[in-house]
C-alpha cells in the first residue's frame, strides 16, 4: 500500500482530483463515501446477489410501520424473474419501452416512469419500474452493445430478509476524529435494532438474549446468536416472516480505530447489527490505488466515470451505487467477480465473533433461496 492510511490517500485526492472545490476535503470524503459504497455493491452482485437488491428503499420498523427508514441496501425476497430484450438498442431504455417490448407488469402493480439507462450511457442500478401494495418489480442492465441490450426484471416482495448500511465520517483538520462519528453510530444502531422480528435484550450478567415474536403465539426466548443460527437454517414460515438479518460496513479513517481495537462507536454498532463489517484502509486504499492512482487496464471505464463525475466541470454524477456509466458498471462487476477471494479479504468481522464473510455470503445465500412466496403467505 503506497499511503499508509485512507486520511493520507484523502489529502492526496483533495490535492489533485479535487482541487476546484471550495471545501476540498469534504468533496474528497464524499467521493470515499461512495467508494465505500460501490465496493459493498460490486461484492453483493459478484455474490450473484443482484437481482434481489433494491437500493435506498423505506424500511418499516418491526410492529410500526408509521416509523420508516431508508438504508442503501436491501435484500429482497423474488418472487419472479424474467427477461426483455431491445433490438435494434434505441437509448433512452425507458420502463414504457420495456413495456412494450414485452415487459409484463406483475399483477396488482402499478407501472413507473422510470429510465434504466440514459442517452449519455448512464444505467440506472436496481431500478424500479412498477409498484404493488405487496412488492415491486427492479430493472437490471444484463448487457448492452450497438445491437441492442437485455435487461433483467425480477419480482421483488417488499419486506426484505436483510439490510445493509454504509458508515463512515471523515476527520476535520486539527481533530482526532469526526464530530459526527458518534451520532452517526447511534442512528444506524438504532435502525438496526428496530427493523427486526427478533429483538435484543441483555442480561444482568451481559449476554445478549433474542426474543421473537411470531405473532399471536408464545415469544421465544434464547441467546440472541443461537436463534439467528436456528431461524436462517430451519424452515419454521413464523420464524421467518418478519426476520431481517443487519448488516453494517464501517470504515476507519481515524474514527472506528481497527477491528481489533474498538472505540465506543464501534462497540455500539457491533453490538447492534448482526454483522458488522469492517472495511479495512489497506482494502480500501488497494481499489483506489488501482482505479485511480495507479489505474489498471480492467478498471479503466470506471476510472473515467469517476473523473467525469468529479471535475469542476461536472454535468452529474455517474459514478455512484444508483447511477453509473454502462461501461464502468461492467467493469467493475467483471473486476470483483474475477476477485472475489481478494475482495473479500478487504474486509474484517466484527460481529459475529469467529465468523467469516464467507459465513456471511453462505447465509445471504440461504435466506435468498428460501421459498418466501410461501413464507410470507402462510
Amino acid at each position: 500500500m503506497s499511503y499508509a492510511s485512507v486520511d493520507k490517500l484523502q489529502k492526496m485526492l483533495a490535492t489533485e482530483v479535487f482541487s476546484y472545490a471550495a471545501d476540498k476535503k469534504k468533496a474528497s470524503g464524499r467521493a470515499l463515501g461512495t467508494l465505500v459504497e460501490i465496493i459493498t455493491f460490486y461484492t453483493l452482485c459478484a455474490w450473484k446477489l443482484r437481482d434481489a437488491i433494491a437500493i435506498e428503499r423505506p424500511i418499516p420498523e418491526f410492529a410500526n410501520p408509521d416509523i420508516i427508514h431508508n438504508v442503501e441496501f436491501s435484500l429482497h425476497p423474488i418472487v419472479g424473474m424474467r427477461s426483455v430484450s431491445i433490438e435494434p438498442l434505441d437509448l433512452p431504455v425507458t420502463s414504457r419501452k420495456l413495456i412494450n417490448a414485452g415487459a409484463q407488469i406483475a399483477v396488482g402493480h402499478t407501472a413507473k416512469s422510470q429510465q434504466l439507462v440514459t442517452k449519455d450511457h448512464v444505467m440506472r442500478n436496481a431500478a424500479v419500474i412498477s409498484k404493488g401494495d405487496h412488492g415491486f418489480t427492479t430493472a437490471n442492465l444484463s448487457s448492452m452493445d450497438a445491437t441492442g441490450c437485455t435487461v433483467a426484471l425480477a419480482n421483488l416482495l417488499k419486506a426484505p430478509f436483510a439490510i445493509f448500511e454504509c458508515k463512515r465520517v471523515g476527520v476535520e483538520e486539527g481533530m482526532k476524529k469526526g464530530p459526527q462519528t458518534i451520532e452517526k453510530a447511534k442512528q444506524g444502531a438504532y435502525v438496526a435494532r428496530s427493523v427486526s422480528s427478533l429483538q435484543r435484550f441483555r442480561l444482568a450478567n451481559g449476554k445478549v438474549q433474542g426474543v421473537l415474536d411470531t405473532g399471536g403465539g408464545p415469544l421465544r426466548i434464547g441467546d440472541y446468536d443461537a436463534l439467528v443460527r436456528e431461524i436462517i437454517d430451519g424452515a419454521d414460515a413464523d420464524a421467518l416472516r418478519s426476520f431481517i438479518l443487519t448488516i453494517g460496513v464501517v470504515s476507519n479513517h481515524g474514527n472506528w480505530f481497527t477491528a481489533e481495537n474498538h472505540n465506543k462507536e464501534l462497540r455500539v454498532l457491533a453490538q447492534s447489527y448482526d454483522w458488522l463489517l469492517f472495511l479495512t484502509d489497506a482494502g480500501l486504499c488497494q481499489f483506489i490505488e488501482k482505479l485511480l492512482v495507479k489505474p489498471v487496464a480492467e478498471l479503466q471505464p470506471a476510472r473515467e466515470a469517476f473523473l467525469a463525475s468529479y471535475n469542476a466541470e461536472k454535468r452529474g454524477n455517474c459514478f455512484t451505487k444508483v447511477k453509473i456509466r454502462v461501461e464502468a458498471d461492467l467493469a467493475l462487476k467483471k473486476y470483483f467477480a474475477a476477485r472475489e477471494d481478494e475482495i473479500e479479504g478487504w474486509f474484517n468481522v466484527v460481529a459475529p465473533r469467529r465468523a467469516t464473510i464467507e459465513h456471511l455470503r453462505d447465509d445471504l445465500v440461504k435466506l435468498a433461496n428460501k421459498d418466501w412466496r410461501s413464507i410470507r403467505q402462510s
